[in-house]
């Protein structure tokens, strides 16, 4: 049994994953590397900040007593076109299929099945394996010329990195980007129409569209998010918060906090 702070990492981890363990040493945060996919007995007690995939985080989040927060499914949808660059909406599953038009479709949240460009709605999951309600976010096919991801923490932007260009990967800090200053601009146009709407720690990825106009990508949970080129330490700031104990998250993020199963061994 302990009660010190610790970082939990899911059995599978990845770079971002070693860049956190290192960054909680220097901190003098203990970080634990699971063997299993499920809460492992001798950190049961501690304070718990975890970092994985959502499978990891429902496997472990009620034990630890965690408060996973992620960004509504509906956040992009919602958002102005102006920060959109384009039609977005939130539909379901059963609606995606009836499309007979090329759209980009994605889960959300979990990646139930790929996100991609699908030419109609045909090449979807079927009612046999995902319900047909199962929320679907479509967007009409734009074309990202770059992409940037922010690691945000109360309303700012604590990191950030390029990490796409002309849709393949090409990683680099934000400082050696040229586009910086235009990153933070629309970086801060984006957090002032999205306050209350957003849990107070989240990653977001923008980028500018073919032709120029900058515009929102996604939003994802910081506690399953790659940090690319982004400062590990301010990536682990935003993680600590993102993947923490429930109990010690302010009262405006609750409504945030992902839905986790029981568990049952």
């Amino acid at each position: 049994m302990t009660s010190d702070a610790v970082l939990l990492l899911a059995p599978r981890i990845n770079d971002t994953g070693l860049q956190l363990r290192t960054a909680a040493g220097r901190r003098g945060l203990r970080a634990h590397t699971a063997t299993a996919w499920r809460a492992p007995a001798e950190l049961l007690g501690a304070s718990v900040h975890v970092y994985g995939g959502p499978l990891f985080g429902d496997a472990v989040g009620g034990a630890f007593g965690l408060g996973l927060l992620q960004p509504p499914d509906d956040w992009p949808a919602l958002l102005p076109r102006e920060l959109t660059g384009r039609p977005l909406s939130l539909t379901t599953l059963a609606e995606a299929r009836r499309l007979r038009r090329p759209m980009f479709l994605k889960p959300p949240g979990d990646k139930l099945f790929p996100a991609k460009v699908y030419p109609d709605g045909s090449g979807l999951p079927g009612p046999d394996a995902l319900d047909d309600d199962t929320p679907v976010l479509a967007s009409e096919v734009v074309r990202f010329l770059r992409e940037y991801r922010l690691f945000v923490l109360d309303g700012e932007v604590r990191t950030a990195s390029r990490y796409a260009v002309d849709g393949d990967l090409d990683v680099a800090p934000l400082d050696e980007d040229r586009y910086r200053a235009e990153v933070t601009a629309f970086a801060a146009d984006v957090l002032a129409a999205s306050a209350g709407t957003l849990p107070s720690a989240v990653v977001i990825d923008v980028g500018p569209l073919d032709g120029g106009r900058w515009a929102v990508v996604e939003a994802n949970a910081a506690w399953a998010s790659g940090g690319y080129a982004c400062t590990p330490d301010s990536v682990l700031d935003v993680v600590r918060r993102a993947g923490g104990p429930a109990a010690g998250l302010p009262a405006a993020d609750r409504p945030y906090c992902r839905e986790l199963p029981e568990v049952v061994h």
